[in-house]
């Protein structure tokens, strides 16, 4: 087997993690075996990475720039039609359908690995962000905060019960109505803004 280029060890580092990680949990996973299901010596993941938690970022940054970056473009492509209900239908049927790498960031989170809660964290209140500016620009009825992080809440919950495989909700037809809501609600007058404190 040749050496992997220089250009290229991050990625095949991060590709054999996600491999291992379709079946097991991070915790469960050595450095050592990511070396080994990458093709490469521990001294060369070493050179990359120094935790599995760095690896783990690199995923979660991937995965969710893509997202981040699918967002931007989907929302200023005049040629789709991006109004309120299809961007809440896009953001749901895009973030339930990452569902198996988001697992392992939660988990991890919750079992008090402390820079993962953290960087997610970060991640979510910039999503909140970009998506409460995109729900600004198409619609004055609602608080742009509340629902971008309701649809976010949402979205967690969701694919939750993707995950759990719960026949009683049909996840597709579910996102679906709530685009719908989102439809109608842009027809209706303003509901009330949240206020700040001291007013």
């Amino acid at each position: 087997m040749a050496a992997p280029r220089k250009d290229n060890v991050k990625e095949l580092i991060l590709d054999a993690a996600e491999k291992l990680l379709e079946t097991r949990k991070l915790s469960d996973i050595s450095l050592s075996e990511i070396a080994h299901t990458a093709g490469i010596s521990k001294g060369t993941l070493y050179y990359h990475y120094k935790s599995k938690n760095e690896i783990l970022f690199d995923i979660t940054d991937k995965y969710l720039d893509e997202q981040w970056n699918d967002l931007v473009r989907w929302t200023e492509d005049a040629s789709k039609d991006t109004s309120l209900n299809r961007l809440v239908k896009y953001v749901l049927e895009r973030d339930v359908s990452t569902v198996n790498m988001r697992l392992h960031f939660f988990y991890d989170a919750m079992l008090g690995n402390e820079e993962i809660r953290l960087k997610l964290l970060t991640r979510y209140r910039e999503f909140a962000e970009l998506i409460a500016g995109k729900i600004a620009e198409r619609t004055e009825s609602a608080d742009a905060q509340y629902l971008s992080w309701l649809i976010l809440l949402l979205s967690d919950g969701l694919f939750i019960h993707k995950t759990l495989r719960n026949d009683a909700l049909d996840v597709d037809a579910f996102i679906g109505q709530t685009a719908e809501y989102a439809r109608l609600l842009k027809q209706h007058t303003p509901l009330p803004q949240k206020q700040s404190d001291g007013q």
